[in-house]
């Protein structure tokens, strides 16, 4: 463990959140005023018309509009030029709080200058890319084998999509199994065997659109915090090919949205030890967020393999890689002159100079600055501040936060179950205000995922953080129950 290492966050009440979450499913369903409605789309149209000009063109290039998910907000998407710390500004020069932060990745916020500097200083000599070694991807991979307990010997890959296809390939090569289990509703990327079971548990195939059915033909989800599930599927898998991994978030899927028990974590780490498959953290969102050690250091729980992003390189190109023991990553080596049996992975870009100058440099800054500790802290300051403001306005909501990363559920549209007979009428019911809170927020200086899943960013001191509050405080304030 390297110093500054320890992680930083509180793991919240499981069973409260989710009886409070129950509580807002059986609430009235609630909405913006149509007078508040009408006062943030007047906004808009008056202060965003180069981008609403630009979202039109981009429409015409460009399928959808957007090259990114988290980019598609309301009533357009929002054209930025200039990213500061944990500030944006658009093309028409409006500014924004971003709880964004590049979907994680900042954790000393966007564009960092010790960062910047070290980036600049490279490319004066070197190119961002060269596809053969630098003496930086050595020290990137020494600090994170140094901060991570499962990590032993490192691979870096371009993304985190790329990084569970690895961890996928390396687990089977390794076990000579072929199933892999993963907690329902989790993503861990958009390839072929993973894009499965997305968004709400028990999807399945839903979201697997141009993907052969025979491709998840070993590709199974549990239920989140459901052990008696899991160990039936291993058990099933036991007799027809084995498990090669589960692989999960340690917070429950999607960053906590689906929170789980803290000792879910252990006792999946006993079945699969049981069971003789890998344990695989997908810790792309986690670490280095949750402390440079990842959230396997604060649980005490190691895994075979550990799945990285996001964070790898601070927000520059090239954020992926695998972690873990000597042994299991011998299955990842680079296949020249193997005596056995290795998984292919390749990229002509991963572990460019620009990715890991950029990589370790930021890591090294967030150990010097105690960053993920000071992002834990601006995220704890929000979430009370956010039910300070659920309870001043009677609202049914619910939040909470694990450290850094604070979740805002309005309507429970992630918690609705497929089952349920009246499914896609809750769904077309539940997904309004998300997403007009969302174009509100922006209104009032502020971008907020529709997802409501916020990620705090050291660059945010209290004084931030209590603008922040009163810019929420005028949007609640116009939320009334739905006719």
């Amino acid at each position: 463990m390297i110093e500054g290492s320890e992680t930083v966050f509180e793991w919240p009440d499981v069973e409260v959140i989710r009886s409070q979450l129950g509580d807002l499913l059986d609430a009235p369903v609630y909405e913006l005023s149509p007078a508040a409605v009408e006062k943030y789309t007047s906004w808009f149209d008056t202060h965003c018309r180069r981008s609403r000009e630009l979202a039109e063109q981009a429409r015409s290039v460009i399928p959808g509009g957007v090259q990114h998910s988290l980019a598609a907000s309301v009533p357009y998407p929002l054209q930025f030029e200039r990213a500061d710390g944990c500030e944006l500004r658009d093309v028409d020069g409006n500014t924004y709080i971003d709880f964004v932060q590049a979907g994680g990745a900042s954790v000393l916020g966007a564009n960092h200058p010790v960062v910047r500097d070290r980036v600049v200083e490279l490319l004066a000599d070197c190119a961002p890319a060269i596809s053969l070694a630098h003496p930086h991807e050595i020290q990137l991979a020494r600090f994170i084998c140094d901060a991570v307990p499962g990590v032993e010997r490192f691979r870096m890959v371009g993304s985190g999509t790329e990084a569970a296809m690895a961890a996928v390939r390396a687990a089977r090569v390794f076990t000579g199994a072929t199933h892999i289990i993963k907690v329902g509703s989790a993503y861990h990327g958009w390839s072929d065997q993973l894009t499965y079971g997305l968004r709400l548990p028990g999807s399945g195939r839903q979201g697997a659109a141009g993907i052969p059915e025979a491709v998840h033909a070993h590709t199974h989800e549990t239920p989140p915090d459901d052990l008696a599930a899991l160990r039936a599927l291993l058990t099933a898998n036991a007799g027809n090919g084995g498990t090669a991994a589960v692989i999960l978030e340690p917070l429950g899927p999607q960053s906590g949205t689906h929170a789980v028990d803290r000792d879910f974590n252990q006792h999946v780490r006993d079945l699969c030890t049981e069971f003789g498959a890998l344990l695989v953290f997908d810790e792309v969102v986690t670490a280095f967020r949750l402390g440079l050690g990842g959230v396997q250091e604060r649980l005490g729980v190691r895994p075979d393999l550990t799945v990285f992003g996001k964070c790898v390189s601070g927000g520059y190109p090239g954020a992926g890689g695998v972690g873990g023991s000597q042994e299991v990553m011998a299955a990842l080596g680079p296949g020249v002159g193997a005596d056995k049996a290795q998984a292919f992975v390749a990229g002509t870009l991963s572990a460019g100079p620009l990715s890991a100058v950029a990589g370790y440099h930021t890591l090294r800054e967030m150990e010097r600055t105690g960053a993920p500790a000071a992002a834990a802290r601006a995220g704890d300051r929000l979430r009370s501040g956010l039910a300070g403001l659920i309870k001043k306005h009677g609202l049914p909501f619910v939040t909470y936060n694990f450290g850094s990363i604070v979740h805002l559920h309005t309507t429970g549209v992630f918690h609705l179950k497929l089952t349920d007979p009246d499914f896609s009428a809750q769904l077309a019911r539940r997904r309004v205000l998300p997403t007009r809170l969302a174009a509100a927020l922006a209104a009032e200086g502020l971008v907020v995922p529709v997802t409501g899943r916020m990620f705090t960013s050291a660059a945010m001191d209290e004084r931030t953080i209590e603008d922040v509050l009163g810019r929420f405080n005028r949007v609640f304030s116009d939320i009334v129950p739905s006719l």
